[in-house]
């Protein structure tokens, strides 16, 4: 119960170090309650899941400061708060991957752009921490784009491994009316067979159940992959570039060093250090005179 305490007291302490990432980390969960109180009401049960794993990703910056002795600028800090919830409880639970077409391609380009983020934050740390290395500005943003592609990747890994054995639809499908496949080609010599102006598609399961696709051949996850890892491509590229000019001019750039420096990853304080270890302490150390309390009133 100490640590538990003193890890609330840490993510207390570290999200009111700016006020507006504090409003925003408390709006969002309030939210989350209020939602999941509502899926309890209506039997949402899978809503009630999904508002609570949203309630400890939202954790997850204050751990990683804590666990890892960093410092995350309250702009990165923010947006991250913001992703999570706008993936997850307005993604799934208010439906906006159905009625907005273009919400799942606006947050893997922001993931993209993030994920770059942290990939030339975690080189630019080991960078200047280190004297006998100095690594170029086209070597940092080039493992910045690869640490970014190489999460888009894996979560198109993850979003197949959960339709394939979990039964979900991660990978959303698309229509398309002309098909190109050397399957189909009788010689079995890989000629490409094109089926153009597809109309319908019907499928007949061996029950005899007959399902009637209208607008053409259902396309089965490989367009949106192609999609997501191309949104993140532009996203990383983005970062990228900001990244690049940053490190050549530094501020003489405004725009870049206001991008770059507002999702800059930094060593932590001494200070905060010291306030978190201070914090841990003073939890262990109640969580003691609690346990000694209940002792002496036994006897």
């Amino acid at each position: 119960m100490g640590l538990i305490k003193s890890y609330q007291r840490s993510v207390i302490e570290r999200v009111k170090e700016n006020k507006a990432t504090f409003i925003i980390f408390t709006i969002l969960r309030i939210l989350i309650v209020v939602i999941m109180i509502r899926s309890i009401f209506i039997g949402n049960y899978e809503g009630v899941f999904t508002c609570i794993l949203t309630l400890l990703l939202l954790l997850i910056p204050s751990f990683l400061k804590g666990a890892l002795r960093i410092s995350i600028p309250p702009l990165f800090e923010s947006i991250i708060y913001l992703f999570i919830f706008s993936a997850n409880i307005l993604g799934e639970l208010a439906h906006f991957y159905a009625h907005i077409p273009i919400w799942d391609t606006m947050l893997h380009t922001l993931n993209g752009f993030l994920f770059a983020a942290v990939g030339y934050s975690t080189v630019d740390l080991l960078n200047r921490s280190s004297k006998k290395i100095k690594l170029s500005p086209l070597y940092l943003t080039l493992v910045a784009f690869c640490v970014s592609m190489t999460i888009g990747v894996l979560w198109e890994f993850f979003e197949c491994g959960m339709d394939l054995f979990f039964g979900t639809d991660m990978q959303k499908d698309f229509i398309v009316d002309t098909i190109r496949s050397t399957k189909l080609d009788p010689t079995n010599n890989q000629n490409v067979i094109v089926v153009k102006d597809i109309v319908n598609t019907t499928i007949t399961t061996r029950s005899g159940e007959v399902t009637v696709i209208d607008g053409g051949y259902l396309d089965i996850g490989i367009l949106d992959t192609m999609k997501d890892l191309f949104v993140n491509f532009i996203g990383a590229i983005v970062f990228c570039i900001f990244g690049f000019i940053y490190e050549k001019v530094g501020r003489k750039n405004k725009t870049a060093a206001m991008v770059v420096e507002g999702l800059k990853i930094r060593p932590a304080s001494e200070e905060g250090i010291r306030q978190t270890e201070d914090n841990k302490q003073a939890a262990i150390d109640e969580s003691k005179q609690k346990k000694n309390n209940k002792k002496e009133k036994k006897k």
